[in-house]
């Protein structure tokens, strides 16, 4: 995923930067990067954070970038911000989203051209470039900015730092989201709406889907209308958003506690006979889910196992993800007393590869649990993200649902076929639930359903992103197609 950050005001914005990007550190583990503008012009900084939190990286640099403008982001890809120098004249970018025809797109502009990209290792070039070069193609920021959103297949929310302003590009379809936050002496644009409360800022509005607004210290201007429509990611509830945070004026911890609500109303409509010890969340992001079920249900709440989170703070580190298996079973350290003979009811926000969770249910039954039923706060994930860097994932065969499919279908599967799975009334559905139970160890298992979750959200389905879970990314259609 990534966040990006970006701040004007009347006086220095160093530090409003500084931790405005520091509070997007959830959303991604790879680089970290700040560019300002100041009296000597455009000046930039970028670090790799694998390793490192953003704030220790970059404690030093704020000396250092000094400026009443600045732009930030937390990147799971590549490094950013960029300082470009074009007709447009000079500006600094960065970006979050992805780019599915970046290979078409890259044809274009040496067709237009374009005489060369920086490459970067592994053949690649930096996204974020190709977004500005795309912009660059216009007579002015507002029609690049246009264009740019037009020509990608996927999902591009921009941030562009002039030295006149900041301009702000929603992605066409609002996947992610983008809020402007006001105080006295400047304006701040940011992708999490938590992330200027402590700076002093309060939120002035969201830019609608496909929105451009350039922003100075003394207000927001509205260089483009928003579109009607809009497929905001649905996951950014369930798993990626930050407890504090609000998407479309709905609050993330509020949302999960409504859906593990939700999850025990369904579990007691169906009448199973699971009459867990205790209620507990995966850490952190099943915590709030698992409350929710524990309020609605009357079972215990209870924290089975801590998560030690000094020395490594982000599940997504390291890149391997055979270590990053390891370090998620490091980091749970068990809590004997609240496991040994209990039966224990547990809510992940999702299964993905499922190996994390089939390893954390035989950890609590090697920690003598008598029962782990598993309850994810998502329905199965079917179908990779085509709009956002949603996972490492480099196949839908990554998915543990996926494997089951191939294993019960073969390697040639229709896309009627994967609806029909993703049906939880289907009998396809209802088996693969069960393999995927047996296969990971879990006493029962039933995911929230698809209808129940858009009820969580409190938002209409046609302005939710649900693909991966539906394989639907266009208003809603059943095409399976990638491009909205």
């Amino acid at each position: 995923m990534g966040g990006i950050f970006g701040v004007v005001s009347k006086k220095s914005c160093t530090m409003d930067l500084f931790f405005g990007i520091d509070y997007h550190s959830h959303l991604g583990t790879k680089r970290g990067g700040m560019a300002v503008y100041g009296p000597d012009g455009f000046n930039r900084s970028i670090h790799n954070i694998e390793n490192s939190p953003f704030r220790t990286k970059f404690e030093r640099d704020v000396e250092e970038l000094e400026g009443t403008m600045g732009i930030g982001c937390i990147s799971d890809t590549d490094p950013q911000p960029l300082l470009i120098q074009s007709h447009l004249g000079s500006y600094a970018i960065t970006t979050v989203g992805k780019i599915n025809n970046e290979e078409e797109l890259i044809k274009y502009v040496y067709e237009k051209g374009h005489p060369h990209f920086l490459e970067m290792s592994g053949g690649r070039i930096n996204t974020t470039e190709l977004v500005a070069t795309l912009i660059d193609q216009q007579a002015t920021f507002t029609d690049g900015l246009t264009f740019a959103q037009e020509m990608i297949d996927g999902s591009m929310t921009i941030l562009l730092m002039t030295k006149d302003g900041l301009i702000a590009s929603r992605d066409r379809m609002g996947r992610t989201p983008l809020v402007v936050g006001k105080k006295e002496d400047g304006y701040c644009v940011s992708f999490e709406s938590f992330a200027y409360l402590n700076l002093g800022y309060h939120t002035a509005g969201e830019l609608g889907p496909g929105e451009i607004v350039f922003i100075t210290p003394e207000g927001v201007t509205q260089l483009k209308k928003p579109g009607s429509q809009m497929q905001i990611c649905s996951f950014l509830w369930v798993y990626y958003g930050y407890p504090t945070t609000c998407y479309e004026g709905i609050n993330v911890e509020a949302m999960r506690y409504k859906c593990g609500e939700m999850l025990a109303r369904h579990d007691m409509a169906e009448g199973q006979n699971v009459h867990p010890d205790i209620i507990a969340g995966v850490p952190d992001s099943g915590t709030a889910h698992a409350i929710g079920y524990a309020n609605e249900s009357g079972i215990p709440f209870a924290r089975p196992f801590i998560k030690y989170t000094p020395t490594w703070p982000r599940s997504f580190m390291p890149q391997n993800q055979n270590q990053r298996n390891l370090i998620a079973r490091m980091k749970l350290i068990p809590v004997d007393a609240l496991i040994h003979g209990k039966s224990l009811l547990l809510i992940d926000d999702s299964i993905v590869r499922g190996t994390q969770l089939g390893e954390t249910t035989e950890f609590l039954y090697n920690s003598g649990a008598k029962e782990v039923h598993i309850r994810p706060a998502c329905p199965p994930l079917l179908f990779g993200c085509p709009f956002l860097n949603f996972s490492r994932s480099s196949s839908d065969l990554d998915l543990i649902t996926r494997r089951v499919i191939r294993d019960r279908e073969g390697d040639n599967v229709s896309q009627e076929t994967l609806f029909d799975y993703a049906d939880p009334n289907s009998t396809n559905y209802n088996e693969m639930v069960e393999e995927i139970r047996r296969r990971l160890g879990f006493t029962t298992l039933r995911f929230h359903r698809l209808d129940d979750l858009v009820t969580s959200i409190g938002l209409p389905e046609e302005k939710l992103c649900t693909y991966c879970w539906s394989g639907k990314g266009c208003s809603g259609c059943s095409k399976g197609c990638q491009k909205a």
